[in-house]
């Protein structure tokens, strides 16, 4: 049964996604708003370009309160390498991915645009469908 659930059908259609000249408290900001683990960085034609984790904004946070400074933008922070996900993935491989990695969420990418999120907590509402 899981074999057959696709990661479009419980990925999150409309994920948070910072520019990378947003500033980094803004960014902050708003994944403890939306309360996100981390946001997909995009480019203006939709493309991923970078992904921006809690753990790159806890380091620029300890950082910044040292030298008593702004954290600067996204762009100076993200991972610019991004494992992405397709919406027709299985769910069953997206799932085993999770497992196999401190990941917590994959952008969901169609045609080079982001058109989605899709992160452990996803995975694991499908999973207790399946009980």
């Amino acid at each position: 049964m899981l074999k057959s659930l696709l990661v479009k059908d419980y990925m999150s259609g409309d994920p948070l996604a910072f520019k990378p000249d947003t500033e980094i408290l803004d960014a902050i900001h708003l994944l403890l708003k939306h309360e996100m683990t981390g946001a997909p960085v995009i480019d203006n034609m939709g493309r991923v370009v970078g992904f921006l984790s809690e753990k790159d904004c806890i380091k620029t946070s300890l950082n910044a309160s040292y030298h008593e400074e702004r954290g600067g933008r996204v762009s100076e922070l993200m991972s610019p390498n991004v494992i992405t996900l397709e919406p027709e993935s299985s769910l069953m491989e997206a799932a085993e991915m999770f497992v196999g990695s401190a990941i917590r969420c994959y952008p969901v990418v169609e045609n080079g645009r982001l058109v989605g999120q899709l992160s452990r907590r996803d995975v694991l509402r499908a999973l207790e469908k399946l009980w």
